[in-house]
This record gives C-alpha cells, structure tokens and sequence, in this order.
C-alpha cells in the first residue's frame, strides 16, 4: 500500500524541469507562446477553421457562374440565385447590425471570444508562430539560442522555409481577398499573364504586406496598440460574463512545491507560469483581467495540465465569473440580464428584417417620378399634360423587353415612350414619358394613375406603380 502512494506521488523535479525553460514576456522580448494540446486548444483549432470558407468560399460555382461574388463594378452582389443591388442595401445593413450586435452579445456573456478563436489577426498570428516554432523553437530560450546560432547552410534553409511559407500565406490571403470581388479563375489567369487591373495588384500588395507584417512581427502588438475592440470590451463586461479567471482564493498564497513536502499554509498555485508562457500575448491572468486577455483558455489547458501532475483538482485557471469568484454564486440565467435581453431584442429585429427582404426580394424595380417643374402643361388643343420619369431595372440575368402602359384614368394617353425598350441585365434605363388627357375628362385637380410594366418575355414578373395626374383648379 505504502508502495502504491509512493508512486502516486507527484515527480516535482520533472514539472520544474519542464518548465524552467519557459519564459515570462514583460514586454522587452518576442512573446513565443508554449503550444499545449489540450480542450480550449482544439476548440481554438476547430475556430480557426472556420476560416477555410474566406479560402474556398471563391472558388465554388453555381449555375455556371461564380456562387458568391461581390461585384462592384456592376454594382450588384450575386449569391447562388439572388442577385442583391444597391436598392437593396439596407438588407446588407441590417446584416452588419446583426453581427455587430452579435459580437457584443457574445462578448458580454462569455468575453473576447472572438479575439480568441475567430478574428483574423488571432488566427494568422497562430498560423504564423506555428511554422516559426516548429523551424526555429518553441521557447524564447531556444529561439534565442537559434538566433545567436552561427552561420550555417541549416540556419539559413529554415529562416528561407519560414520566410517562404509566411509570403505564400501571405500572397494567397490577397489573392483570396480580391477573388471575392472578381471571377477567381479569372483573376489567377490575369495575375499570372500580369493582365490583372491596377484595383487588384493594390489589394494583393495591400494585405500581402499587411499579412506578413502583422501576423510575422507585430503579431499580440496588433491587439494591444492597433485593435479598437480591446479598448472596447470593458463596456460590454459585468458581474456575470464568464471569462478566464484564477481563483485567487484557493491558489494564494502560492509557492514552489518540494517533493515530498506537504504544507497546508500555501495554496494550489506551484508558482511555475505555465499559464503565462502558453498566453499568446504573454500576460499572467493570475493579475486578473487585463487588456491582452483575449479569452482563448490557454492558460486554462496549461493550468488543468499542471494540477494534473500535481495530483489536485482542476480549475485554479477556469472560466467563471466575478459572482461565482466573489461571492460563490452562479451568474444570472441570461433571460434575467437586461443586456442580453436587449442584446437579443435588436439580433431579432435585424434578422427579422434580412429575412424579410429576403422573402420579398423581387427581380425588378420600377419606379415613376412625377416632374414637378411645371406640374402641368395645358396644351393649345385644350388638353392637360404631366412629364414623368420612368425608371426599371433589370435585376435578372437575362435582357428583358418591357412595355410600358397605364390605366386607371379615363381618356388618358401615354406619349414619348417606344413600342417597347430592351433592357438589360444589372441596368436602369430612364425614359421620359408624357401623358395626356382632354380637358373635359379631368374631373379634379389630383387624379390617380396606374403605370404598367409589362415584361414581354415573362408576363408573371410584370409590376405596376401608383401615380398622380395632376391638373389646373
């Protein structure tokens, strides 16, 4: 029995070991992050791998065309089926409403999520100091050691290698980014051949540059002195949000642990910084919640690996919240936060309304603007005169034919206008059209008329618009 709890025991010579080459960051040195296996690292994983949608998102194909493309020039964002055009922008507002409300709901339940598993800068960084510590160590001691290392055709073969990959990351990020906007098969073929527009070669060199110097150098400095959001998230914090915390209460007072010591005045923290030399932007979250803290639960994995070791429960290092710290009580169930509550309130009025337009986005848009300069024209025959402005557009794929007519006012003649206009697609054409009416017809001053659309090919999308008619007193 002795035996068995002899072996139980924790070798405390092998954890210092261990840790003894990590390295606390104050800010003089580059922060190289420990890489830990761990829950919150594959969670991170699986977040980070959202971002395979930017890279492959261009490259599918719908009907013979592009799936998603924003098409600028011609003014219109195709997506499948559904062609979205500039009178359909407050749906594209809405949808930013949406994810910005988002954004702050999550982060005032559970923090900077965000930062820690989805935003771009977090995730190239990650990608980047992964190719870096796997060439050139994953320590500050043993990058400095390869930093200070002579010379060699070893040395100069791995620097080139993380060189290389960080450009061709760096190159495909633009690439990728400009394929959004234009045909992306198109747009290798025209990089290739260097026939690409003055637009694209911007972007590519744009966030190619700003890849490989934000994510290879600048990396946790980005979130410290560049990112507006981590100036913003203690607004968006309360008593409630559950964040990457240390419990103080049960980890201090903290000291080394000996082997074979037991002391009952110190708590569960051995004082090893593990927590520290895993955090991505070197912070110790044993100082509680700082500014660099991006809620990503690496020092969570680091510190449950340690209390492993060390035979003591997990979650010194855990997500929780000031109450459940504090005071040891649960935080309020989310329907009795007000925050969130609101929070919820305008992500359903904004979803609501994307849906909406949605369901009753139509392939045209008609339009008729009653010139007012002068109302009416009384001609030398008697009869009375309005000038209108029509405008259709053609929110198809194909050209359409269009006739135009109206009714609804007796004795009413539509002039100025052909037999019918060939409109094409993505294109508005305005024509001026002229109606007219005897005297004797007008019965009042203000008239109501109907404008008719008639699409020549496809009767069923035909649409109308109410106007007036107006005449003297």
């Amino acid at each position: 029995m002795s035996e068995q709890l002899k072996s139980a025991e924790p070798n405390i010579n092998d954890i210092y070991d261990e840790v003894s080459d990590w390295h606390v960051n104050a800010g003089g040195s580059k922060v190289v992050a420990k890489r830990m296996s761990g829950r919150f690292r594959r969670l991170k994983w699986f977040g980070m791998s959202v971002w395979l949608i930017f890279f492959i998102g261009p490259y599918l194909r719908w009907d013979g065309k592009q799936a998603i493309l924003f098409d600028i020039p011609n003014r219109q964002f195709n997506f499948l089926d559904i062609t979205i055009f500039p009178q359909d922008i407050w749906m594209l507002s809405l949808t930013l409403l949406f994810f910005a409300i988002l954004l702050a709901a999550v982060t005032s339940i559970a923090g900077r999520v965000f930062c820690g598993y989805f935003c771009f800068q977090t995730v190239w960084t990650d990608v980047f100091t992964f190719i870096e510590t796997r060439l050139e160590g994953d320590t500050p001691q043993k990058a400095m050691k390869f930093k200070n290392a002579p010379l060699s055709v070893s040395k100069i073969s791995r620097i080139t290698l993380k060189h290389t990959l960080w450009l061709a990351i760096a190159l495909l990020t633009g690439v990728t980014f400009a394929a959004w906007f234009t045909d992306a098969y198109q747009l290798w073929h025209d990089f290739f051949t260097l026939q690409a527009s003055l637009a694209a070669w911007i972007v590519l060199g744009m966030f190619t540059v700003g890849t490989y110097v934000f994510a290879g150098f600048m990396r946790e400095q980005v979130c410290f002195w560049l990112c507006p959001y981590a100036r913003l998230q203690g607004v968006m914090y309360d008593q409630d949000t559950v964040l990457p915390a240390y419990d103080a209460e049960r980890g201090e007072p903290r000291g080394k642990l000996k082997k074979g010591a037991v002391d009952s005045s110190k708590g569960s923290c051995i004082d090893c910084k593990v927590c520290v030399a895993v955090c991505p932007t070197g912070i110790d979250i044993r100082k509680g919640q700082q500014e660099g803290c991006i809620t990503c639960g690496m020092c969570i994995d680091a510190c449950d690996s340690i209390m492993d070791k060390t035979n003591q429960p997990r979650g010194l290092i855990r997500y929780a919240s000031y109450k459940d710290l504090h005071h040891n009580a649960a935080p309020a169930a989310l329907y009795k936060r007000p925050r969130v509550l609101i929070y919820s309130f305008i992500l359903m009025i904004a979803l609501s309304g994307v849906g909406y337009g949605f369901a009753t986005l139509s392939t045209t848009e008609f339009q008729v603007i009653h010139n007012r300069q002068p109302v009416f024209v009384q001609l030398s025959d008697g009869s009375i005169q309005n000038r209108y402005t029509l405008k259709m557009l053609n929110k198809t794929h194909e050209a359409m034919e269009v006739k135009y007519a109206i009714s609804g006012l007796d004795g009413a003649t539509l002039h100025g206008i052909d037999e019918s206009v060939i409109i094409e697609p993505g294109k508005v054409i305005p024509l001026q059209a002229l109606v007219r009416i005897p005297d004797d017809k007008l019965n009042t001053e203000l008239e109501h008329l109907t404008f008719i659309a008639n699409v020549v090919s496809k009767p069923d999308i035909s649409v109308q618009y109410e106007s007036i008619f107006m005449g003297p007193k």
